[in-house]
């Protein structure tokens, strides 16, 4: 499982034209969901994401936490984070997870994020989308569950 951490200072998503998710200060993430991923996994990635102490204190120091500024959520899904351009220039992406679980994992997730009392917006999964973001900072992290769990 792969996460895209942005930290933004507003974030929407659009489906068509019509805004169908829209967060200000906090995290825009893309979730990319794998073949091998599991609830468990999940758990320890939402864990990991909600804890992530990346937002200035008042000295300016990267100490505060989603919940210390009280930060939003947009997740989206994008399987495009499992592409594997090793041969090629077309990316395979055998490595992402077949819609039917990688759309259940990633209700998962958002259940999980809602259920800890998150403001969480979301995308549609396997919609075409069109998301927007102001980027605080820059500031962008991927979580990647072989180096976390």
């Amino acid at each position: 499982m792969k996460f895209v951490v942005q930290r933004v200072n507003e974030a929407s998503v659009a489906i068509d034209g019509k805004t169908v998710g829209q967060i200000k200060k906090g995290f825009l993430v893309l979730i990319g969901i794998s073949r091998e991923d599991t609830k468990e996994i999940a758990d320890k990635m939402v864990k990991k994401l909600l804890g992530l102490r990346i937002f200035d204190d008042e000295n300016d120091k990267i100490n505060l936490s989603l919940t210390d500024v009280g930060g939003e959520l947009l997740l989206i899904s994008q399987f495009t984070l499992y592409a594997n351009c090793k041969k090629g220039y077309r990316p395979s992406f055998i490595e992402a997870g077949a819609p039917d679980m990688a759309n259940e994992m990633y209700e998962y997730i958002i259940d999980k994020c809602r259920g800890e009392g998150y403001n969480t917006q979301t995308g549609e999964f396997g919609a075409d989308m069109k998301v927007s973001l102001v980027n605080d900072g820059p500031f962008t992290i991927v979580l990647d569950s072989e180096q976390i769990c």
